[in-house]
């Protein structure tokens, strides 16, 4: 016998950047849990290979072509979703582009700048605007769940761009967790520790780095997107319905040691 609090049968959930990496993750846990769920991607393949395994999990899951950083894709995204299962109840804003560049910040140029702001903030505004206006409509609650970074609490050296769009996802959060309870709809945000993606994979290559940050992560291992599973399920969930504007950290203990 499972919780029924858990069963998310009938609800419906989007996630951002849900075609790899821990988006995945939240998508494979969420259809197993019941919800109907629509991934958003930039990549056909992996978009068509995602929903390929999610759709042998719950027949009903998709993938969407969207780009979050456009408007109107998302916007268009978001209308097909509504078209397709009539609702959306939870919204995990989860695209995001990592740090490519490894100059000072005094010689980042506009481009190294809003190339990241245009999709890490940018887009996740679009998105939770977009899925908070249908929740409200809907007078049925809902689920925000916005993934942020270390980088929003820790110093991150040349990362100033990434890292202010994921301190700007915390402070949207915590104002849409006031705002939007009057709806029933909960904010909240995750803050990952160093996860096995495509994203990391050059850093985990680099002996340097695993030799310096392997031994301060207390249980001794990188995370992995099922590790994100099931804070997505709980947050979606009747069990958590009292349960807003806090950062969950999910880091193996990273960040306290």
């Amino acid at each position: 016998m499972t919780y029924e609090a858990f069963d998310l049968t009938g609800k419906t959930a989007v996630i951002t950047g849900g075609n790899g990496g821990i988006g995945l993750g939240f998508a494979r846990a969420l259809a197993t849990a019941g919800a109907d769920v629509s991934v958003w991607g930039t990549n056909p393949d992996k978009n068509a290979t995602a929903e390929a395994e999610l759709q042998a999990i719950n027949p009903s899951a998709s993938a969407l072509r969207c780009d979050v950083s456009k408007e109107e894709e998302v916007e268009e995204a978001m209308t097909a979703v509504i078209e397709r299962y009539g609702r959306i109840d939870g919204c995990f804003p989860n695209a995001g582009v990592g740090t490519k560049n490894t100059k000072p910040f005094f010689e980042h140029s506009n481009e190294d700048w809003f190339d990241i702001i245009d999709v890490n903030l940018h887009g996740v505004f679009f998105t939770l605007r977009a899925a908070t206006r249908q929740m409200v409509k809907q007078g049925e609650g809902g689920t925000l769940v916005l993934t942020s970074s270390g980088t929003a609490i820790q110093g991150s050296a040349k990362g100033q761009a990434y890292a202010s769009t994921k301190g700007a996802m915390l402070a949207m959060m915590m104002g849409l967790s006031t705002e939007m309870a009057r709806y029933q709809i909960t904010a909240n945000a995750i803050i990952p520790g160093w996860i096995e993606t495509e994203m990391t994979a050059p850093l985990f290559g680099w002996d340097k780095f695993v030799d310096n940050v392997m031994p301060r992560i207390p249980m001794r291992r990188w995370g992995t997107p099922d590790d994100f599973g099931a804070i997505a399920v709980y947050l979606m969930s009747d069990a958590s319905r009292w349960h807003t504007g806090d950062v969950i950290k999910i880091d193996g203990g990273f960040s306290i040691f």
